[in-house]
């Protein structure tokens, strides 16, 4: 679980965690403002489309929690679950903005995988 074990890569997992929670459904979402300027933001097709991207992205954060590689692998369930948790709070406390709870999740999971690192080198 040591991060200088592993190189200069052990942030790598990381950086995919923010770029498939945040980039992967905001980037629908600006294409559509510059692309769909005449359709309705309410209407069956963007909705559609708003539906098949949280469930792209619902897809991904199950499959890093669930069955995580590299890095990731090597921290307890718990920590991951924990994780999700702090995020979601955090994502519904800022009036669902998903950038703020993709950073809070991932500043927990990297809190917590020092802390428990920091605690597994004491004993």
């Amino acid at each position: 679980m040591s991060a200088a074990g592993h190189g200069d890569t052990w942030w790598w997992p990381f950086v995919m965690i923010l770029v498939a929670g945040w980039l992967a459904t905001d980037i629908w979402r600006w294409l559509g403002v510059f692309a769909g300027g005449r359709l309705r933001e309410d209407g069956e097709l963007l909705i559609w489309v708003r539906c098949v991207a949280t469930a792209l992205v619902a897809g991904v954060i199950s499959k890093l929690i669930l069955f995580p590689q590299g890095m990731l692998a090597e921290t307890p369930l718990s920590l991951r679950l924990a994780a999700a948790g702090v995020g979601f709070a955090a994502f519904l406390l800022s009036k669902q903005r998903v950038i703020v709870g993709v950073l809070a999740a991932e500043a927990f999971l990297i809190a917590g995988w020092f802390g428990l690192n920091a605690l597994s080198g004491l004993g």
